[in-house]
This record gives C-alpha cells, sequence and structure tokens, in this order.
C-alpha cells in the first residue's frame, strides 16, 4: 500500500475507528468508504482491558489481544488495500506477536498481499512479580519504522494512544526526536482520535442543544485528522456522517483524561495551555500553536493485578422510614460480618425515592454493599447466606435487586516509572527484521507549569439567579488509576471571566461533597476557557476494583454540571 498523494500538499489524513476494545464493529468499514485516508488507526486499550486480557492469557497462553479486530480485517483487509490505506493499531495488547500472526494468516487466506509488522518491548511482567500484566506506554517511533520500511499493517501493545497517530505523521513527514513541536501537535491531534466518536458528539455537555438545531447525535461518525508537515491538524469528520465537530467538542475530548497544562508522553512534553482552536468552517476545527518540550527521563508502567474478590448486594427499601430500614439491615449483616470479619465493607444507601410516589420504583431507594476480601469465602457463601436468610426477617417490604453470587475476583492498577533506557523498544518487520527503537535522548524532568493570569472577575454588583452550572459550562470526565479528572470549559469570554474566578477548588468541594476529605488540583487552561480538576483517590484503586457507584467517573461532571450556585443573570 502506499500512502496518497494529495493536491492541497503535505497532508496526512488519519482516521479513528476504535475508541476501545467494544466500540463499534462496523466502523472500521465505514471510515474506509466514507471518504478520503491515508492511515486509519483503532485504540482498543484501556486500564481494564489490560487486565481482561491478563486474564485471558492466563487461560490461553496465545490469546491476549483484541479478537474484534481480526474479525474487522476480515471484512476490510481487502477494502484498505485497494484503497491504499494502512492500518495502525494498538490491537495486539498482551501479544502482539500472536496478533500480527495471525493477521498474515487471515491476509493469506483472503489473498490480500499486504505486510504485517509490529512492535514489542512494553511487556515488562517478568520485573513485577505478582501483577498480570505489566506494560510500559511506548511512544509511536517503532511504529513509525515499521510504516518507513514498508509495512501496511502495523499492531502494536501498550503505547500511548496518541502513538497512533505521532507514529504514522513522523514516519511520514521525517519527524526525529527532536522535533517537539511537531511531535506535541501530532499528540493533540491523537489525544483528540483516540476515543472515536467522543470528539464528533459522543457523549457532549451540550447535545440537547445540538439536536434541537436539528443536527443527528444517534449514530455519529467517528473522527479524523488532517495533519500537516508542520504539526498542525484540522480535525473533522467523513461528509454526511452524524455528529458534530466544533470547537466544543474538541475542547472535551482535549480535556478528556489529562491533568495540568503539560501532558507528558514518551517522545515529547504537549502543552496544553498553548493548545489554539479555531472552528474553519462546518465540521472542521483547526488546531495550532502547540508547543513541545524534551519528554520526561522516565516512562510510565502500568501495572494490574489481582486485588481479591469482590461481591454485592442491593437492598431495595422501599415507602417510608427510609433511613430506618437501612440502619435495620446494616446491624443485621454486621452481626454475619463479625464471625467472618472481610477485608472491606461497604455501604451506600442511593436516595432514589421521592414522597408520595406514583409507581413502587419511584418509591423506592437502594442500600448497596459491596464485600472485598483476599478469602472468596468470605465474600462468598458468607454474604449470600447472611442476605438471603434476612427474606423473611427484615425491614417490611424486604427484596433485593439480584441475590449474590458467590464473589469474583477483582482487579488492582497501579503506576510505577521506569528509566527510558530501561524498555528494549523494538520494530519487527514483516520479514523478521529487528529494528531497535534508541531511547530519548534530551529528556527534561517534569514540573507543574506556571500558572497562568486569569481573566478580570466579573463586576460584583451584577444580579444573579440561582441554577445549574451546566446551563453556562460543559464538562467532561474520566479516570486514570486511582483518580479522576474533570475538565469545565466556558464558551463566552464572559462565562469565562465567572468561571475562573468561582469555581475554586474550595467551590468544587463544596459542590461534589464526596471529594471534600480528598487532595483536588485545579489547572486553569485559558486558552481553552478551561479548568481542569484533578480528585485524587476517589477510584480507590482504579476502574477494575470497582470502588465507587461510578467507577471510571464518566458521570462526574455531569454531577457537577446539576449543582447549583449563583449566576450572573446576563449569562443565563
Amino acid at each position: 500500500m502506499t500512502s496518497p498523494t494529495h493536491p492541497a500538499g503535505p497532508v496526512l489524513r488519519i482516521g479513528n475507528a476504535s475508541g476501545f476494545y467494544g466500540d463499534r464493529f462496523d466502523a472500521m468499514r465505514e471510515m474506509l468508504t466514507g471518504g478520503e485516508l491515508d492511515v486509519l488507526t483503532g485504540d482498543y486499550l484501556a486500564e481494564l482491558t489490560m487486565l481482561i486480557l491478563g486474564r485471558d492469557r492466563l487461560k490461553d497462553p496465545g490469546a491476549g489481544y483484541a479478537r474484534t479486530f481480526l474479525r474487522q480485517l476480515e471484512e476490510c483487509l481487502g477494502l484498505a488495500h485497494e484503497r491504499g490505506v494502512r492500518i495502525v493499531a494498538n490491537a495486539g495488547g498482551l501479544n502482539p506477536a500472536g496478533l500480527a500472526d495471525a493477521v498474515r494468516k487471515l491476509a493469506d487466506r483472503l489473498g490480500v498481499p499486504v505486510r504485517v509488522a509490529h512492535v514489542e518491548g512494553d511487556d515488562l511482567k517478568d520485573r513485577y512479580p505478582g501483577s498480570l500484566a505489566a506494560h510500559a506506554y511506548l511512544g509511536g517511533f517503532g511504529i513509525a519504522a515499521c510504516l518507513r520500511e514498508g509495512a501496511d499493517i502495523v499492531v502494536t501493545g501498550r503505547v500511548t494512544d496518541a502513538a497512533l497517530v505521532t507514529g504514522p505523521a513522523a514516519a511520514r513527514f521525517g519527524w526525529g526526536p527532536g522535533d517537539h513541536g511537531r511531535l506535541a501537535g501530532a499528540v493533540v491531534a491523537g489525544h483528540v482520535l483516540e476515543c472515536g466518536a467522543q470528539a464528533t458528539g459522543g457523549n457532549y455537555a451540550f447535545f440537547e442543544e445540538f439536536r434541537k438545531r436539528g443536527g443527528d447525535l444517534r449514530r455519529p461518525g467517528f473522527p479524523l485528522a488532517e495533519v500537516h508537515e508542520d504539526g498542525t491538524c484540522v480535525i473533522t469528520k467523513h461528509p454526511g456522517t452524524g455528529g458534530l465537530v466544533d470547537v466544543g467538542t474538541v475542547t472535551a475530548q482535549l480535556l478528556y483524561e489529562t491533568g495540568g497544562a503539560r501532558y507528558a508522553g514518551p517522545d515529547v512534553t504537549a502543552r496544553l495551555d498553548t493548545v489554539r482552536l479555531t472552528q474553519d468552517s462546518p465540521d472542521r476545527v483547526r488546531i495550532d500553536g502547540v508547543r513541545g518540550e524534551a519528554p520526561p527521563p522516565a516512562l510510565k508502567v502500568g501495572l494490574n493485578r489481582l486485588g481479591g474478590f469482590r461481591n454485592e448486594v442491593v437492598f431495595v427499601l422501599t415507602g417510608l422510614d427510609i433511613e430506618a430500614k437501612a440502619a435495620l439491615v446494616r446491624r443485621q449483616m454486621d452481626e454475619a460480618f463479625a464471625k467472618s470479619h472481610p477485608g472491606d465493607v461497604r455501604w451506600d444507601l442511593v436516595r432514589t425515592d421521592r414522597p408520595d410516589a406514583s409507581t413502587e420504583e419511584t418509591a423506592s431507594a437502594l442500600l448497596r454493599l459491596v464485600v472485598r476480601d483476599q478469602d472468596q469465602e468470605k465474600v462468598g457463601r458468607v454474604l449470600s447466606g447472611a442476605a438471603v436468610e434476612l427474606a423473611l426477617a427484615s425491614y417490611p417490604g424486604f427484596h433485593v435487586l439480584s441475590p449474590p453470587g458467590k464473589g469474583t475476583p477483582y482487579g488492582v492498577f497501579e503506576d510505577v516509572y521506569v528509566p527510558h533506557g530501561a524498555v528494549d523498544h523494538v520494530a519487527v518487520l514483516h520479514d523478521g527484521r529487528r529494528i531497535p527503537v534508541p531511547p530519548a535522548h534530551d529528556t527534561l524532568v517534569l514540573e507543574e507549569a506556571p500558572q497562568p493570569p486569569l481573566p478580570e472577575p466579573p463586576l460584583a454588583a451584577e444580579p444573579t439567579r440561582r441554577a445549574p452550572l451546566g446551563l453556562v459550562a460543559g464538562a467532561r470526565s474520566g479516570d486514570k488509576g486511582g483518580n479522576a479528572n474533570v475538565g469545565v470549559w466556558a464558551r463566552t469570554d464572559e462565562a469565562w471571566r465567572w468561571l475562573a474566578h468561582e469555581l475554586t477548588v474550595e467551590r468544587f468541594q463544596e459542590l461534589l461533597p464526596e471529594s471534600r476529605q480528598l487532595k483536588v488540583t485545579r489547572h486553569p487552561l485559558p486558552g481553552l476557557r478551561a479548568l481542569n480538576f484533578v480528585v485524587e483517590g476517589i477510584l480507590g484503586e482504579g476502574v477494575a476494583a470497582q470502588h465507587r457507584f461510578d467507577p471510571q467517573a464518566k458521570a462526574l461532571g455531569e454531577w457537577l454540571r446539576s449543582r447549583h450556585l449563583d449566576i450572573p443573570e446576563s449569562l443565563l
């Protein structure tokens, strides 16, 4: 396959067809048939996915990769070859060599002449005894090496999500490790693309406004980036596909699962406080101005291990005396736990009930009990037996959503760091040649960016009205290990002047009481009219541990937007 030459000049069209393992199956075909592309990427890996693939590999050493990718290629490999589109995906998971072999066998069976390469070196499991998976986040230069040597399909294990874009861009434009500004621009483009339809209106705070304007969000198209040699890009989507691409959707995705102004990776640290977004035309947002710095001297390594066993039961409390009913069942269950002493017991009462409700469901609250321990017996038979025995001996109206089972294993995620040189990053070509990828030689210790100046506050005398924050601000939230981030942005300069001074850490913790005992850090990003809050420890030991009701903090931002405060009437 050869990358097409476009009359508009040196531009590389990179699309995305997957934001997670389980994303829309037809997206690969849609992207290949919907318009021009040079490279099609797919992001299949997340912290939880690595745990799932690790458990798969315990049962079958030949497993450990995203099998959906193979099924997609069975339908689309010939189409990609005909259209000259290269495919780059991290679907290799824990076994990129195994996936590369499987793709070669598929191509031979289909009679499609493609060259398949893979990237390896991220697997550090042997260095961390007791881990189910331990993988360094590699950069894009292994991918670039594969593409420069003629690969049509490149599969990787754990690389950064943005590497799926920086690798093809570095290969196409000849960038080297010292091209920090260009690489940073590609990192930002990659971060926008990595979650698929989240850049084109999916999970968007202002989705209802778009619908009222006649927009269609039932099936958003997947995004693509037109990357230029200088690292600037335009985010867009194929013509005629659903959803939208505007400054708001791109801002939301830029804030997703990030921290401060310095967005660090193995190839470069991108300065999010330098990003400029411009609406060029409908469904086209230009990204430029991105500054880059040398990457930090250490690579992040994600460790997944089995943390023990967990079980849960949800008691339904209906009608009157909700608090008293909850107290009774807690006392009854505590007696059972006094004999078994499980390691961790957590109760959460969710007041979904309403007074004088017209349906039984809306008259009911939910009392959720989660138990964890290293011993499966303590969370299995002990919990299920004690809960079931209460069926005729507890509060009036006793029932549960479903009886507890035997208890299931849960995972724990943590990150550690190793020097760049401690990882053998290798591009393995279609003919078996192995090209070592040298570690970054120019690094810079990561420090917090200086606090930027804020706009002047609005006039204090302006009348206000009590209203939800979400009427004037968007938000998107997500997880990173045990931490969550909540990015909040304003759509006008006037709203930004108010938001920047009103939504302090103290106000944030007041609005979200769950965060009051946790460390919360605020990162202003004036160029995006945004504030990014990082809440440390709110997710416990990570998503696989299912520490809270919303274990990935996906709706934390929407909870914040629903909270009421005094907002200037001129903004409403």
